[in-house]
This record gives structure tokens, sequence and C-alpha cells, in this order.
């Protein structure tokens, strides 16, 4: 578990982006490529000149296409530097708050800022019971933390500035910037291997110019194709390391100084985090128990995982968390009178 901010982190957050902004392009080529594939095989396309010359001809109508391809990927990204945060917040319900409606979660986010010497990201609140936060934002400007309501009325002051202080870590990182751009190009690309899908199953395979032979084979490559653009947008999504989220973890510890806390949220935190969202969006919450096929496909780290690195690494303390008559009695942001003071770790 790495120490926050450090330079290598950042450029490595920095080369994901570049690959991701790269590889968007090349991608939709490759779609337009398998694309034509289809259209040739099921008589949409004229056919090629020569017999089995599909593959020359494809790949002529892809390099054709490719300036298309740049045009299309520049505007999807101006649309998405602009207009990211209110598709997200569309997408999940989140909505800004100011310091006079928010006071006390205002006051807790801008002391972290003020710790690290940049501006305080916007806050924003979704009004939701599960337990969960993300950031976004791909600038300075543009930053912003979101919570949700259960989220607030769980958590004690500690625990919850641990949660902002983790958030705050994956915008100091530029992980932010990272998972919005992948969040959002994968988007695009399962909706086109959808598109690619649907339009071979329902466009009635076979039913173009003279129901030509030889045109099955190029349809179930196109099928496959499909198949592996939307396994594709899945990993773009996993882009992003799990290790972002120990990062995160050991950062809150570094700005809070209070490993306990960033324990026992956690803690809370598990088997109640679900936020409906969509699966692009979901892997920038702090945490998301969809595991997929036996973990392949998760975009975290077991909760049980992050605990144990924190006792490690950060010397902090597994505690019983208090009953849930006690914490309601206590009310939110107050300290659970059976906690023992939090202990003094290797980072204060």
């Amino acid at each position: 578990m790495g120490a926050v901010g450090l330079y290598t982190h950042i450029q490595a957050n920095n080369v994901r982006s570049a690959l991701l902004l790269a590889g968007f392009p090349v991608l939709l080529l490759v779609i337009v490529y398998f694309l034509t594939l289809a259209g040739i095989g099921a008589g949409y396309l004229p056919p090629p000149q020569e017999p089995g010359g599909e593959l020359a001809e494809a790949a002529g109508f892809m390099l054709a296409a490719a300036p298309l391809a740049l045009i299309v990927s520049g505007v999807w990204f101006v649309i998405a530097y602009f207009a990211n945060q209110t598709i997200i917040d569309l997408a999940t319900g989140a909505h800004q708050v100011t310091r006079q409606e928010e006071p006390e979660l205002y006051n807790l986010l801008e002391n972290l800022c003020i710790s690290r010497g940049i501006k305080t990201p916007t806050l924003r609140i979704i009004e939701s019971e599960g337990l969960n936060a993300f950031a976004t934002g791909l600038n300075e400007k543009q930053y912003s933390i979101t919570v949700t309501r259960g989220l607030m009325q769980t958590m004690t002051k500690d625990e919850l500035e641990a949660v902002l202080g983790h958030e705050l870590t994956h915008v100091l990182n530029r992980d932010v910037r990272t998972m919005v751009i992948a969040s959002v190009f994968a988007g695009i690309i399962t909706l086109i291997a959808q598109i690619l899908y649907r339009a071979i199953m329902w466009g009635g395979v076979g039913r173009g110019r003279g129901d030509r032979k030889g045109g099955g084979p190029w349809i179930f490559v196109a099928l496959i194709a499909a198949a592996i653009g939307y396994v594709l947008a899945i990993v773009i999504r996993m882009a992003l390391s799990r290790s972002r989220e120990f990062v995160a973890d050991a950062g809150s510890v570094e700005l809070t100084k209070n490993p306990d806390a960033m324990i026992s949220a956690l803690q809370k935190i598990s088997g109640h985090a679900h936020l409906d969202a969509p699966e692009s969006v979901r892997a920038m919450f702090l945490e998301d128990d969809s595991a997929g096929v036996m973990g392949l496909f998760a975009t975290h780290p077991p909760i049980a995982k992050r605990i144990e690195a924190l006792v490690k690494f950060a010397g902090g303390r597994v505690s019983e968390l208090p009953e849930p008559a006690a914490a309601a009695v206590e009310g939110p942001w107050g300290d659970p009178p059976a906690s023992p003071p939090p202990a003094a770790g290797p980072w204060g």
C-alpha cells in the first residue's frame, strides 16, 4: 500500500488516461471492421470482386472510416468533458449542496482540503439509504465528491471524515479523471456492441442480396466480435487497478491520522453499499458489492482485505461495532460510547 501523492502513482494514472483516450478510436475502427464483414456476409453490402476477398474489402473500408472514427471520438470526448457530471447526476440522482445546506459536511471536507492546500470540490448528496460515496470530475474546476444520505446518517464524525479523505485521495492521485474517462468510453463501446449484436440477430441473417453462400462464417465472426467488444467494455471499466482502493484507504489515514475510523467506516459499509446506478458508474464508488462471476469482474477488493491492509500497514485496530440501538440513541456523527480511543498508528 503505497504512500499518497506518489509521483509515480500520479504518472501511472496519467498514462492510463492517455491509453484510454488513444484506445477508444482504435476500438471504434475494429468494430467498424467487423460491422463491414457482417454486412458483406449478410449481403447488405456489395460483395468483393474476387472470391474470398471479404477480409481485404473490410480492411479497406475500415481505413476509409478512420478519419470519421477520430472525429466521433473527439466529439464524444468533448461531450464527456463538459457533460460528464450531468450524466452521472442523472444516473445516480445526485444533487449539489452548499455550505449553508450542509455546513458540518462541508466543513469536514474543507478542512481536509486546507491541509493539502487544494481547492475544495463541490459537494453532492444522493437521497438513498445505501452507504456509499464517490468522487468525479476531469479537472480542478469540475471535481466533486458525492455521499449518500444514508452514509451521513450512519457514520460518526470521524468515520465520515475518513470516507471524505478516501475520496479526496482519488482526486489528489488523479484516479477520478481516469475513472470518468473509462466509464464514459466503456458506455459507448457497450452500446455499439449491443447495436452490432441486435442488428445481426434481428436484421435477418442471410436475407441480403441473393442469400449469398459463404455469408454464415462472417456473421459468426461478427457475433464473436460483438461479444468481445462487450467484454472489452468491462475490462476498460477495470482499467484502474483494484490497488487504487488500497491507496485511497492509505491516503485517508494520512489525511486524518485515524486508521480506526477508516476501518469502522468500512465495517459499517460492508453489505450496505448498494446504490442503483449503471455498472460503468459503480466502478467509481467507495464500495461495490457486485463481484460478478467468482469475483472475476469485481472492481473493488473485498472489504476484509482492505481492513486487513489498514491493520497491517497503518496500525489500525478492528473493534466491535456498537449495537444499532446504542448508535440510534447517540445519533448521527456521535462517537459510540463503547469504542476505545483511537490508537496512534505509524502515520500519526
